[in-house]
């Protein structure tokens, strides 16, 4: 298997994957849940920095936008036909 990061030693790597292989498919999935919170996190934050006057409602909106594109969120939340998420 390729070099996954460049700044990365390949020996730290490989122990690393090494580690993934013994990981039961289940503590792959908490794993995965643990990352998907953290983007999340970030995701919410740097909205939250670019519109600090936005209401919990835009943000979440935003938000959906970034997770699901414009087209899904859109047809999810009709609400963002009269929002413009790049406004502000």
């Amino acid at each position: 298997m390729g070099l996954l990061s460049r700044d990365t030693a390949p020996e730290i790597q490989r122990r690393q994957f090494e580690i993934w292989r013994r990981m039961t498919p289940a503590e792959k999935l908490e794993l995965v849940g643990q990352m998907r919170d953290t983007v999340l996190a970030l995701a919410r934050a740097d909205i939250r920095q670019r519109h600090p006057d936005a209401t919990e409602r835009e943000c979440f909106l935003r938000l959906m936008q970034r997770t699901l594109g414009p087209e899904l969120a859109r047809k999810a939340y009709p609400e963002l036909e009269s929002f413009d998420p790049r406004a502000r």
